[in-house]
């Protein structure tokens, strides 16, 4: 993602300092939306922006309970910079207990603001990067490689060694047909004897372990499995 198409929410009640924020991120490059209250902000599709920059101090909703809203309810993990006169530890410790990213103290120095923004953004940007090449995704199958698992939505499955690289197989090359022949060098190796049957076997439990996803894994009669998406 370019620096051009990362959005950014600024909330604050303050509307001469959401025009001057407005400007000077929009002349780095930055496209942005302006919510005069957490009400407001909460009506707009938080999800959809790539930072958000909160007062604390707001009307009837402080930017406290906003972040903690969206967090707990909305379940977005949207990155978040504080920025507020109240710098008390307290004030600071309730801001990164709450998941914030980074917390500015007004009044503050607008070089200083827009440079803490590209911290925050490349941050996050290498931490989604870095996910993304850790994990293939199928509809709501997460095969993670890191951690050898798959989780369907919220439940993880348990797979065994060799269910778990028979299905990275099949992810990595969905649609394409692999015999057993093929199937058994490139998961047992060629230093292993082992039936064609064994590849039956693990196709057959993996079926039932990824539910109704079983019927994507697919057998073409005298040629082999694929995984049809």
């Amino acid at each position: 993602m370019t620096q051009e198409s990362k959005r950014i929410l600024i909330v604050d009640d303050e509307e001469d300092l959401c025009e001057i924020l407005q400007f000077n991120l929009e002349s780095e490059g930055y496209e942005t939306e302006v919510a005069f209250s957490a009400e407001e902000a909460l009506l707009k599709d938080i999800k959809s922006f790539d930072l958000l920059l909160l007062d604390v101090m707001m009307g009837k909703m402080s930017g406290f309970k906003l972040i903690d809203t969206i967090r707990k309810e909305l379940k977005v993990e949207v990155p978040v910079i504080f920025l507020t006169a109240k710098s008390t530890e307290n004030d600071l410790l309730t801001g990164f207990n709450l998941g914030a990213d980074d917390y500015i103290s007004k009044p503050y120095s607008l070089k200083e603001l827009i440079a803490r923004v590209k911290v925050v953004l490349r941050r996050n940007t290498s931490a989604i990067d870095s996910e993304e090449k850790s994990v293939i995704k199928v509809e709501n199958m997460v095969l993670n490689l890191d951690k050898k698992d798959l989780t369907i939505i919220d439940d993880r499955i348990e797979l065994t060694r060799k269910e778990f690289e028979i299905l990275k197989l099949f992810f990595e090359n969905r649609n394409k047909v692999f015999s057993r022949d093929e199937i058994l060098l490139k998961i047992w190796g060629d230093d292993v004897i082992v039936s064609d049957r064994t590849v039956d076997v693990n196709i057959t439990r993996l079926r039932k372990k990824i539910k109704h996803y079983g019927e994507y894994l697919k057998n073409r009669p005298g040629l082999g499995y694929y995984f049809e998406v």
